[in-house]
């Protein structure tokens, strides 16, 4: 395919287009994990998580045919995707967590959270991004590099919002609780089995949105009760 023709070009506008809409879920995860960060790793996170998050969108879109091919991966991936949004919602009790999680061991366990949630909701985002390439990888990799600068700058947009109006932690993670509980019933090993009551979906994605806010709530209460336990004592 010419770089030039009205194809190439029309293919890469779809892929980018994609790549836009799907930006929103990388920037909630990559600025609910650097916020647990010291402010001067917070930029230093949402750098290079996006250049991760892209990685492994790469890689992932390389390999989709294979993936799709292992039974149960949307399954797991959507329970792994829950506990990363009770982990990130969680992290809400964290506000002074810069000592807490400062450091090196801070700034790669930001990494790794952010790196597997993506590799997690990116089993099924690549399908769009391998379907609008048409088999050509060039296309997907220029997609993909010119969403990182879109990627950092949601991100920062996020952190800022969350820093102001901390409740957006929430809101946050009830977006990926619900990506998650959509992953899972969209599993092949228990789809044709929920089918049937596929008007009733929205029960199963409410309670695990439910869940998810509730856990991390109370997580975050008894957290704060320790710490004044702490400071009291």
């Amino acid at each position: 395919m010419d770089i030039f023709s009205v194809e190439f070009l029309s293919a890469l506008g779809a892929i980018i287009l994609i790549d836009l809409v799907l930006a929103g879920d990388n920037a909630l995860v990559i600025a609910l994990a650097a916020r647990a960060l010291p402010r001067d790793q917070q930029k230093k996170a949402i750098l290079w998580g996006t250049v991760g998050a892209i990685g492994v969108r790469t890689l992932m879109t390389i390999g989709v045919v294979w993936l799709l091919k292992i039974p149960g991966l949307l399954l797991v991936g959507g329970a792994i995707l829950v506990w990363i949004s009770i982990k990130l919602v969680a992290s809400a009790s964290g506000q002074d967590s810069g000592n807490q999680h400062g450091g090196a061991a801070g700034f790669w366990g930001a990494m790794k959270t952010i790196v597997i949630a993506d590799a997690v909701m990116g089993v099924d985002n690549v399908l769009g991004v391998a379907g609008a390439a048409h088999g050509n990888f060039l296309l997907v990799i220029l997609g993909l590099v010119i969403s990182i600068p879109i990627v950092v700058w949601c991100s920062g947009l996020v952190l800022k919002l969350v820093d102001r109006f901390p409740a957006v932690i929430y809101i946050g993670a009830g977006v990926l609780a619900w990506t998650a509980a959509k992953m899972m019933l969209a599993e092949p090993l228990v789809r044709a089995s929920v089918e049937r009551y596929s008007n009733w979906n929205w029960l199963f994605i409410s309670a695990v949105v439910i869940l998810v806010l509730v856990i991390g709530y109370l997580i975050n209460v008894r957290t704060a009760r320790n710490r004044s336990v702490r400071q009291a004592t």
